[in-house]
Formats: C-alpha cells, structure tokens, sequence
C-alpha cells in the first residue's frame, strides 16, 4: 500500500432519496469538529449547522461519541472538542498513513524561498483537508487556510489542482453533479469551475484569485501517487500584492517542482 491509500476513503453513501448513513453522521460530526477554526471547540449548534443535522441529532451522537472517549465536552462552556480516544488511534494510524513527515521540509523550502505561507491539503473523498502548513516571512498572510479545514474539490487552490488532474470523465461528472455556488457564491458556478479547470490543466498548477476572501490569494500544484492520480496538493497563499502577473509564473513553477519531488518520496 502506497502512502496515499488512506487519502481518499469510500464516500458516505447520499443521493436523492438517501440521506447519510448512521457511520456517515458519524463521520460529519467528527470532521466538522476537527475542521472547526475556533481552538475552544464549537457548540452544539455550530455542528448542526455545518453537517446540516438536527440539533437534537448533533447533540445525541456527540454524547454518544463522548461516551467512548472520541468528542470532549467542557463542561465550563458547554463546547465540543474531539476527545482522547481520537488522538490514540491517531498515533497508531499515523505510522502507516501520515505523508506530512515527508512533506515538511519541502513546506519550509517553499516557505523560505518565497516568503508565503506553504500549505499540504490531501484528498478524502469529495473534499480536502489541510495537514501541514509552515508561516512564510512576510508579516501579511491570507487566513483562508489552516490545519483541519476542508474544501469541496474546486474550492480553494489545492482542491481546483487535485480536481483539474482528476481524469476528464471524473473530473466533468463532479462538476455536472455537485453545487457549489449556496455556499460559496456565483463564482463557483459550474462555468466558472470549468473554465478554473482548463487553465489549470494548461498551466499544471491552481491559482485562487481572491475567491473566498477578497485580496487572499493561493496557488497549488497536485500531487500524484504511482498510479498517476492526484492525491494530495502543495500550495502557496498570501495577499493579492504578492501574487503579481509577473510573479505567478515563477511560483507555479517552484510549486510544480515540489509537489512533482514530494510525489517520488510517497510512493
């Protein structure tokens, strides 16, 4: 098994009629905790919110969860944190699946190199999520990413670089089935993805004019296992005077050659 094997796990079954399983909450209460910005932890309502449960549903599997050991509650705010039990199967699974080890001192040389702040996210299933991340020098940064967040594939750098090397029929039928415009605005419509997909398979590397936080930009180029399939994602981000026509270019090229080297160390 390569090191990219875990990265992309089976999908919660949903369709039409089919709503997630029991695992499949589960799994949205778990990630929506460990996506969560704020370090106190989130409230029951912020979980139901971003996993689109009932509150009395979020409320019953984090107790439930927190039974066994895998959210936390403090008891003080009442707020939500993933629990011990988590960071234990963490550890043991790291051993075999964590690729932020290789990754770090290509993060640092990227972040040495251009003074932004260098990121690795990984593809898990549809979405993906940030690992590792080293500040750049220079005092202004963009705040759109940070440890544990997720993206949907065509948001954000990393996941319009994994989504653009997904093959074509893949690649075509994801953005044919999946609305990304209630959350995150017109410019994430079906067009303008599409077009973001050809440039970036012109190109070879992602750029993310400003589309979530105005004036914070982000480049990415994708990583590759041994088969040839996108798993993971370098990426730069920083403000928009830093992310210069002229510049762009010199950045996509560094960041290709990194991900291209960080590919050959994971297989």
């Amino acid at each position: 098994m390569n090191t990219f094997d875990a990265a992309d796990p089976d999908h919660t079954p949903t369709g039409p009629d089919r709503g997630p399983t029991v695992v499949g909450k589960i799994g949205l209460v778990l990630r929506a905790l460990g996506a969560a910005a704020d370090p106190a932890g989130s409230t029951t309502s912020d979980i139901a919110r971003r996993t689109g449960l009932t509150r009395p549903t979020a409320h019953r599997l984090l107790t439930e969860l927190a039974e066994q050991g895998f959210t936390d509650r403090d008891t003080g705010t009442g707020r939500w944190q993933l629990g011990p039990e988590l960071y234990l199967l963490g550890a043991v699974a790291a051993t075999r699946y964590d690729v932020t080890d290789h990754a770090r001192d290509i993060l640092a040389d990227l972040a040495e190199q251009t003074g932004e702040s260098a990121f690795l996210s990984a593809l898990r299933g549809r979405e993906t999520v940030c690992l590792a991340e080293i500040e750049g020098s220079f005092p202004l940064r963009s705040h759109v990413l940070h440890l544990g967040i997720r993206f949907p594939l065509g948001v954000a750098s990393a996941g319009l670089a994994i989504l653009s090397h997904l093959p074509t029929d893949e690649a075509d039928d994801y953005v044919a089935t999946t609305d990304l415009t209630t959350r995150w605005g017109r410019s994430h419509s079906r067009r303008a993805v599409r077009a973001r997909v050809a440039a970036t398979r012109e190109h070879g590397y992602a750029v993310n004019p400003g589309l979530i936080i105005e004036d914070s930009w982000g480049m990415a180029a994708a990583v590759f296992d041994e088969s040839g399939r996108p798993r993971a994602a370098l990426s730069l981000t920083g403000v928009r005077s830093r992310f210069t026509d002229a510049r762009i270019p010199t950045l996509g090229r560094l960041l290709l050659d990194r991900a291209h080297a960080l590919g050959r160390r994971v297989r």
